[in-house]
């Protein structure tokens, strides 16, 4: 395991709770930095204040009274968009200001395919002014995207042909979106091309998709993480706990927020968890 490896816990699991209380948690068992959540539909409901200059003002002052250090944002969006240019840059401002260096996001529906690319040009360009990595992650909802599996990942960054964009892999999603694929396998594939992963670990039964805490699930997150061990790769934990896909793979949120004790119980494991995984040996093979 690099002593500089960062692991990041995903405000996903405080979905409900304020950015203070959070990242008081976070910091009390022993986690350094916090990946905040912005997903619409994952996440409490906002808009594009939620980073305007007075936001990261607040988020400035949050961090640095709690010790917490913010490496990576996700705030996800379909790049094919009309309008995903003006709104990923100042999204991309927002985390740079934080301290990010990578800013996670779905790519796009296929059928926004043209427009992606149009895009991505553009905000390729912004995130190397910045000093930021695009990581593109994989979807869990069952949609037809550019990135749906590992194997469209070298496609499609060679079409965008930018330092900048990389993918940031989550084989906690691939269990929903793709149920027939190796969560396992799709992971270690894409693992050379991504800037960042997610870790996360999903139950699967006849009402749908539950995540679960790490290690209790059927994605297999401690290969995953034995194998991010022999890589330089920085990573979150990123457990919604109030979140439940159907069996159609769509999202749904739980009326209230999971309290902060649950939150703080299965998030303090799952950060020794990946401790302990990371600091054993790399497979040699698979």
């Amino acid at each position: 395991m690099s002593a500089a490896r960062i692991i990041s816990v995903s405000g996903a699991p405080y979905d409900g709770h304020p950015v203070p209380a959070m990242l008081a948690s976070i910091a009390r068992y022993g986690a350094s930095h916090v990946e905040p959540a912005f997903i619409v539909g994952y996440t409490e409901p906002f808009d594009e204040t939620a980073f305007s200059a007075e936001q990261i003002r607040k988020w400035r002052g949050w961090l640095a009274d709690s010790g917490v250090a913010c490496h990576a944002m996700s705030a996800h969006i379909d790049l094919g968009r009309d309008n995903a240019v003006d709104i990923f840059r100042g999204r991309m401002d927002f985390a740079r200001a934080l301290g990010a260096e990578v800013i996670n996001t779905n790519a796009a529906s296929r059928r926004f395919e043209k427009r992606f690319f149009a895009n991505i040009a553009v905000l390729a360009r912004h995130a190397e002014s910045l000093g930021l990595k695009i990581g593109l992650e994989n979807p869990g909802d069952g949609s037809d995207n550019l990135l749906n599996v590992a194997s469209d990942g070298p496609g499609l960054l060679d079409r965008i042909g930018h330092p900048s964009v990389g993918l940031n892999y989550d084989a906690g999603n691939t269990i929903s979106h793709r149920p027939e694929v190796s969560p396992l396998d799709d992971a270690l594939a894409a693992m050379p091309a991504c800037v960042h992963t997610h870790i996360k670990d999903v139950r699967r039964d006849s009402s749908g998709y539950y995540f679960t805490p790490l290690g209790d699930g059927m994605v297999e997150c401690g290969r995953i993480l034995r194998a991010v061990a022999g890589t330089a790769l920085n990573l979150s934990i990123e457990i919604p706990m109030r979140l439940h896909r159907g069996p159609d793979a769509q999202p749904g949120r739980a009326p209230h927020r999971v309290p902060m004790g649950d939150v703080e119980t299965v998030l303090g494991a799952a950060l020794k968890f990946v401790q302990q995984n990371l600091t054993q040996a790399a497979p040699s093979a698979h």
